[in-house]
Formats: structure tokens, C-alpha cells, sequence
């Protein structure tokens, strides 16, 4: 059997089909490097830009570049790519209204990268959630707590409560409230507060500390402290007060009162039976 003519007739479309597949994989190929390259320039310029946009950014231009990849991959195997963007279009609507929660949370995801209440490395607080910035993404927000756990908040749930950001400010004010008994020198106690004061160079002269009579309590009078301090030093400043508060308040004479309860007990002469009966 001769197959010289068979070989003829399909010769050149193995070849076109060939060549497609060399230019499909040359294309994959090309998405891939073009990708990773984006996204090392990105990481490139992260000196000039806000860290907290890093992540964000790169991911969309790698997803950029694999979608323009996919199209030309697609039109190069013969793919109607118009009316392939036609049906994802339209696909995409029914998608977006399946995933709507989704969609909000990219929505509150690029609010929160354009507005930037906050950014990567503050500490921050929404409800009951409050932790050190890691990563904002587009769908989730993740911050490291104080005691070594890692939270993933959606991104509708950080923009949707009322945000605290313990970190944006350079100073933080520090309140103390010291209790002493009723029958101690309150100008004695003032003078323990203004001394701890005095002793702790890394409290602000200005705004200057505030000294007074925060309340006339059940059980002691509440002597109220004000200090304004670095917002890095909060912690450090604030447990160095509270250490040296009580003993402080010792050497004056002065004392923090238990809590305690006044008791009056009336003794009074029940009546006997009989007496109940006619009185009845």
C-alpha cells in the first residue's frame, strides 16, 4: 500500500496543528515569566510605596497578566475569544449575585487600601477584635493578636464597625486611678501622683499632666491621673507607674482600702403566737 499520498495530505496539517501547540506552550510560557517578572517589579518598587498596597497590587497584575495570557492562548487555538468574553460577562453577572458577600468584601477591600485608616504593622481594634496589622488582601484582612494567634477578618467586617487605630497617633494618654481610704491626706496622695510624674522622664511636658479628684467612691476616694506619653512607650510607661504606685503610697502613710460593706443589725422582740391571734 503506497502511503506517500497520505502522508502528503496530512503532512501539513500536522505541521499547522504542531506549530499551534508550539506557540500555545511558547504563550504559556511567556504568561509565566511575564507574571513572576511583574511581580518582582513590584516588589521592586515597594521602597516608594505604602507596604500595606504590596500584596494587593501584585496579585492583581499577575492575575492581569494570566487573563491577557488566556486570551491570546485561546485565540491562538481558533477560540471565538469575542464571544467567549460575551458569555464570561454574562456569566460573571450570575456569579456576582451568587457571591455578593464576596463582592462586598473586595468592595470594603479597596475602601479600606484608597481610604487607609490603617496600614501594615498598626495595632487595631473593630468589636471585639484588636491585633497587630499583618496583610490586607482583597476578600480578607489578617492581624496577629497579643498572645501569638493569627485572626482572619473579612474585609466587609473591619470597614462595617466602628475602627480604632491605637498606632496612627505619635502620643497616647495614660489614666491612673488611685484609691485611698477616706481618712488619708488626699494632698498627700496628690503628691505621690505628681512625684511618679516627676520620676518618669519619658512622660510629655506637654500636654501637661493632669492631677485631681476623680470620684468620692463607696469605699475610697479615687485620686485620677493624666499623662500623655510616646505611643510606642504606652505599655512600658504605664506598667512602671502601676509597680510603683502602691509602694509609693506606702511610704507616705496612705493605704488602698479593701472593698467593704457597713452592716446595722436591729434586734427586735418577736411576738408569740398568742399575741398574733388577737392581733389578728
Amino acid at each position: 500500500m503506497d502511503v506517500q499520498p497520505l502522508i502528503d495530505e496530512y503532512t501539513p496539517l500536522i505541521t499547522a496543528a504542531a506549530l499551534k501547540l508550539g506557540s500555545a506552550l511558547l504563550i504559556v510560557m511567556l504568561s509565566y515569566i511575564s507574571a513572576r517578572l511583574a511581580r518582582r517589579g513590584v516588589r521592586r518598587i515597594a521602597g516608594r510605596m505604602d507596604a500595606t498596597l504590596i500584596p494587593v497590587l501584585s496579585n492583581m497584575v499577575i492575575w492581569a497578566v494570566y487573563a491577557v495570557g488566556t486570551l491570546v492562548l485561546l485565540d491562538r487555538l481558533g477560540v471565538n475569544t469575542t464571544s467567549l468574553v460575551a458569555l464570561v460577562g454574562a456569566a460573571g453577572i450570575a456569579v456576582g449575585l451568587a457571591l455578593k458577600d464576596t463582592l462586598q468584601n473586595i468592595a470594603a477591600g479597596f475602601i479600606l487600601l484608597g481610604l487607609r485608616p490603617f496600614r501594615v504593622g498598626d495595632t487595631i481594634q473593630f468589636g471585639d477584635t484588636i491585633g497587630k496589622v499583618r496583610e490586607v488582601g482583597l476578600f480578607t484582612t489578617q492581624l496577629d493578636t497579643a498572645d501569638g494567634l493569627c485572626i482572619s477578618a473579612p474585609n466587609s467586617n473591619v470597614w462595617g464597625q466602628n475602627l480604632i487605630n491605637y498606632s496612627r497617633n505619635a502620643t497616647r494618654r495614660i489614666e491612673i486611678i488611685a484609691g485611698i481610704a477616706y481618712g488619708d491626706d488626699i494632698d498627700k496622695g496628690m503628691a505621690v501622683l505628681r512625684q511618679l510624674v516627676a520620676d518618669e522622664p519619658r512622660i510629655l511636658a506637654e500636654p501637661e499632666p493632669a492631677f485631681a479628684v476623680r470620684e468620692l467612691a463607696d469605699n475610697s476616694v479615687n485620686l485620677h491621673l493624666r499623662a500623655w506619653v510616646r505611643t510606642e512607650e504606652y505599655w512600658e510607661v504605664y506598667w512602671s507607674l502601676m509597680q510603683q504606685l502602691k509602694p509609693a503610697l506606702e511610704r507616705k502613710g496612705l493605704s488602698i482600702p479593701f472593698p467593704q460593706r457597713e452592716l446595722h443589725i436591729i434586734n427586735q422582740v418577736a411576738e408569740s403566737p398568742r399575741e398574733k391571734i388577737i392581733h389578728e
